[in-house]
């Protein structure tokens, strides 16, 4: 029988090859980033719409037990706490645990009568940049807003 020898090579990746790889996982993950963040606003965008949707529905629930809407002065935090300015609701119900905030951190925005809306009140979230009346304002009126 002859006599052959095992010869074992350290198999193993080069630190080239290493940083090669990790230059192109940064390059796919940038990548990633940047095709993503587009959905991230139309995402805050859909939650605008549908928390308008759903505090609108706690509205007409307050109408029907209060006899009527909150004032403008009042607003959505009639809907948490009993209001003490006048029109003080004779049946009051709490309906809300904590004053919502839109994707931005900012309390929504509330008026009655409605000025920008067909429906009895104007409700929306003044959007990314933090003002209100610009085209970034998402609410349940068509904006109108040019800036």
């Amino acid at each position: 029988m002859k006599n052959t020898r095992l010869i074992f090579r350290a198999q193993g990746f080069t630190l080239l090859e290493i940083v090669i790889v990790m230059t192109i996982l940064a390059i796919l993950g940038a990548s990633a980033v940047y095709l993503l963040k587009g959905n991230v606003d139309v995402a805050k965008e859909s939650r605008v719409e549908s928390d308008i949707q759903a505090i609108s529905t706690q509205l007409q629930l307050y109408e029907s037990r209060a006899g009527r809407m909150p004032t403008t002065e009042q607003g959505i935090k009639a809907l948490v706490e009993k209001p003490t300015s006048e029109p003080v609701p004779e049946r009051w119900t709490q309906l809300l645990e904590d004053e919502p905030k839109d994707p931005w951190g900012q309390a929504y925005k509330y008026a009655y009568p409605a000025v920008k809306s067909k429906k009895a009140f104007d409700m929306w979230s003044v959007g990314k940049d933090g003002q209100d009346g610009t085209a970034d304002d998402i609410g349940n009126f068509k904006n109108t807003a040019t800036n």
